[in-house]
């Protein structure tokens, strides 16, 4: 009898030991979001590079709008026939991809 209960004990014991909670843990996703703030300026402000990279691209390309941010990087919509396109570049008239 006393084997009986001394093994239902270990038995026991040695059950508990795997009950142990587990922890949840939820993965936490950080999301860092560039925001480039652009500011308009008028066309007589755009660099020679950029406005003649332009025009070796895309010849019949007409500026609608010109924005630049602090890194001294342009933003264009441009429209090319029927279609508006948005481009990036530097000062130095190279094309960005954004």
């Amino acid at each position: 009898m006393k084997k009986l209960i001394l093994s239902a004990a270990i038995v026991l014991g040695s059950l508990s030991t795997y009950a142990a909670p587990i922890n949840n843990v939820t993965p936490v996703a950080k999301t860092v979001t560039v925001a480039d703030e652009y500011t308009e300026i008028k066309m007589e402000e755009l660099p020679a590079a950029v406005t003649e990279s332009l025009m070796k691209a895309y010849p019949e390309a007409i500026i609608s709008k010109a924005y630049v941010n602090e890194n001294s990087e342009y933003k264009l919509e441009v429209k090319v026939g029927d279609k508006e396109e948005t481009l990036f570049a530097d000062a130095d008239g190279k094309w960005l991809d954004k």
